[in-house]
């Protein structure tokens, strides 16, 4: 009898599955950083006005990664369907949570006296202070983002089988390509309608809420990255496609694709 991870199919999930859930954690935890995109290649920063509003290239660093994990979601959503892809999206949002959870309670320890000041040197006088501002994101962030990921994946799932139903086999760009532009357009205005517009409405002591506007300026300006890196990444899903293929032989790809599909 083969043991579990000599079976192809089973070791391909594994692979794919950790790699999922391992870019959805690291992007949870380096989106507290907010990049300027301009200046990171080198060109001034450019402002421009949207729905009365003025808003700029910014983005948080976790879109670094979300896109690849919604090209991830819908390459294990093409062979092992909606059942696996809703496993591993209550395993990631389980394994995020229990992050931040163990996080927070190490923020919590006394911190060493000599650890404190350790790197005053290079320009950081209270350790401590600092990794709480890193790694001790807002409450309502992490809410916003948790869900929105958990709604996101559940509508690339559906949109992806709708798309598939209607296409077949073939043009795997279009259902790939569609349902991560609808589920990103979703995930994009969910995290800032919790954290930053409704969050703070039911508990002001988190900010005042942004103006409806501004949260649809801000919303657009990210779904717009996020639009354009969906289309960049498109060959990338064929690559995969190619690569899995060969990996686990055509007959047996087939079979995967063919169940995923039920």
């Amino acid at each position: 009898m083969k043991h579990i991870t000599e079976n192809k199919s089973t070791r391909l999930f594994i692979i794919l599955g950790g790699f999922f859930v391992a870019n959805a954690l690291i992007a949870e935890f380096i989106g507290v950083k907010i990049f300027q995109l301009e200046t990171t290649f080198g060109f001034l920063p450019f402002e421009y006005t949207l729905l009365g509003e003025k808003v700029s290239f910014q983005y948080t660093a976790g879109v670094l990664l979300w896109p690849v994990v919604f090209v991830m979601t819908d390459i294990i959503n093409e062979y092992y369907g909606k059942k696996g892809v809703r496993f591993l999206s209550f395993l990631a949002v389980g394994l995020i949570s229990y992050a931040f959870f163990m996080v927070y309670l190490a923020i919590a320890l006394a911190p060493a006296a000599w650890w404190v000041g350790s790197k005053e040197s290079i320009g950081i006088p209270d350790l401590q202070a600092a990794f709480q501002g890193i790694f001790g994101q807002g409450l309502l962030i992490i809410l916003g983002s948790l869900v929105a990921f958990l709604i996101g994946q559940i509508v690339d799932v559906w949109v992806f089988q709708k798309i598939r139903t209607k296409t077949g086999e073939g043009k795997v760009w279009v259902r790939a390509t569609g349902s991560t532009l609808v589920s990103q357009f979703i995930d994009s205005f969910v995290v800032l309608s919790i954290a930053f517009y409704f969050g703070p409405m039911l508990f002001p002591s988190y900010g005042t809420p942004w103006t409806f506007a501004l949260l649809l300026a801000v919303g657009l300006n990210n779904y717009c990255y996020k639009f354009l890196m969906a289309v960049v990444l498109t060959p990338v899903i064929y690559f995969a496609h190619s690569r899995i293929d060969n990996y686990l032989g055509k007959e047996k790809a087939q079979e995967l694709k063919e169940k995923a599909g039920m």
